[in-house]
């Protein structure tokens, strides 16, 4: 139980200093590592973690309601009708830039999408999947 508290406040302690896709990837995929030995993010899981519906919300069924099947592409919430900027590095070089922004959506968007909080796989895996779409 100690190690795990120690590994979660070296993750925490890092997430904190991340300032690149990169960089907040690795982090979560450390924290995964930490709880499934051998993990490694996969951009294809990411995909299909953005891809897949959930029987949570009519509205908001799967991210794709929101960000559109292009993460490049700019959104529109489905909603409150607020205009989203690109999901994905490529259409946006200011995301997953700030660990604390990154942490506050996925723990609002996995609550209101997935009906849970994510775990940090799938965290790393879709952070993969957003640094990589072109």
């Amino acid at each position: 139980m100690k190690l795990l508290t120690t590994i979660a406040l070296l993750v925490a302690s890092t997430l904190s200093l991340a300032e690149t896709p990169q960089q907040i990837r690795q982090t979560y995929a450390a924290e995964a590592a930490a709880q499934q030995a051998g993990f490694t993010a996969s951009a294809k899981r990411g995909e299909t973690l953005f891809r897949q519906r959930f029987a949570v919300s009519d509205k908001m069924p799967d991210c794709t309601a929101c960000h559109t099947a292009n993460p490049v592409n700019a959104g529109q919430h489905v909603i409150t009708g607020k205009s989203i900027k690109p999901i994905a590095v490529a259409g946006n070089g200011e995301r997953f830039t700030d660990p604390a922004k990154v942490e506050k959506w996925f723990v609002r968007n996995c609550k209101e999408v997935v009906g849970r909080l994510c775990t940090p796989a799938e965290k790393a895996d879709f952070v993969a999947y957003m640094s990589e779409v072109r």
